[in-house]
Order: C-alpha cells, then structure tokens, then sequence
C-alpha cells in the first residue's frame, strides 16, 4: 500500500502547490517548508540559511575556504569554532530527516533528493511534474516574479538541482527510470492531484508500483 508520495518537480511547474493540495486530499503530513524548518532546527542554523544550501551544490568560494580551513593548521584548530552549514552536511541531516518521516508514512514529500533516498521502498510513490517553460514563467509572473526574474529563475533553479543530484546520487537529473509518473502540469493543479491519488489507487489494488 502505498504510504508515501514524493514530488520532484521542474521549477515552476507548481509542484509545492500541487504537493500543498495532495496533502490536504489525503489527510497527509506535507514535508516541505517542514522539512526545511526540521532540517534547520537539527543543524541549529536559521532556516534562511538552509534554503540557500539544500539542493545545490556549495558554490566556488565556498568550497574554496572549506579546503582552506582543512588544510591549515591555524584553520583546523578553529574550524570547529564556525558552525559551516554547507551541502554535504545539509545532505546528511535531510537523508535522517526523510527516513525518520518515511517509517511513519502517509506523507508527502517535496524535492530534496527524498525519491532518492526512498528509491527502495515498495510503499513509495515517486512522482515527477514538469510543464513547458512558457507556463512555468507564466505561473512565476503569478506569484508577482518579474519577467527577467522569471526567466532566469526557470533557467538556473533546475540546472542547479541537476548538479545537485549529479553531485551527491550519480545519476541524471531526471532520473526518469526512478519515477512510477511523470505529469505535465498544464492539465491543471486539480488534475495533477487527481491523477496521482487514481495512480495510488491503481497502486493498492494491482501487484504494486
């Protein structure tokens, strides 16, 4: 039975809405803007700093002066006086977070590498939403974004996710082999949802996903 549902999505495709509204029809906790929160709280950072991190490689500088501080001496000895919130360690914590939240089940998960983590799980729902750019600008223009803004944000956000997954899973960004469903969201947020819950169904009632 199928316990679980994580959403990856393209960049304003509307997956946290969709994942919002999937929620709410199944009764479901939503592990989104909580996980980020629970992410922050384990590392004891503020969540502003989380959100730059997770789902992204660190940038240049930041790799740089991590490698700095590993390989000076002086650096060594106070490393440990700098709380350094990067990738890797938003990585781990998120890993702990999604497991821990899997083995208590009917939840919905958005992004973070979490259909990654739970690729295994038989009670796994994996789902992937895209949309063609011109909606996904247009769905940002909605949320008030500027164009320009729009349009880079539809251009960099996904690039960044797919180094991310590259980086820390090995594989391509999709990695459609790993989804049950990948949905254009042009058929409307409703439909998405109504889709997915008839998958599920579909999922309960044959041999399985």
């Amino acid at each position: 039975m199928i316990k679980i549902v994580t959403i990856e999505r393209e960049y304003g495709s509307g997956g946290g809405e969709i994942a919002q509204q999937l929620a709410q029809r199944l009764g479901w906790t939503l592990w989104d803007q909580l996980l980020t929160e629970e992410i922050a709280r384990l590392a004891e950072c503020p969540k502003a700093v989380v959100e730059r991190r997770e789902e992204r490689k660190d940038p240049l500088y930041y790799r740089l002066f991590k490698s700095f501080l590993r390989g000076s001496y002086e650096g060594s000895l106070n490393a440990h006086k700098l709380n350094l919130v990067d990738s890797e360690s938003i990585l781990k914590i998120t890993k702990r977070v999604v497991l821990r939240a899997a083995e208590t089940g009917n939840c919905v998960m958005v992004g973070r590498g979490s259909q990654q983590f739970l690729r295994d799980r038989k009670d796994t729902l994996r789902v992937f939403l895209y949309a063609p750019r011109e909606d996904k600008v247009r769905r940002l223009l909605g949320r008030g974004k500027s164009e320009s803004d729009a349009n880079e944000l539809v251009d960099n956000v996904d690039r960044e996710r797919g180094d991310y997954i590259s980086k820390y899973f090995g594989v391509e960004w999709p990695n459609r082999p790993l989804y049950q469903t990948m949905i254009n969201t042009t058929i409307g947020d409703a439909a998405v949802v109504q889709t997915i819950i008839n998958f599920m169904k579909t999922c309960d009632e044959g041999p399985g996903c």
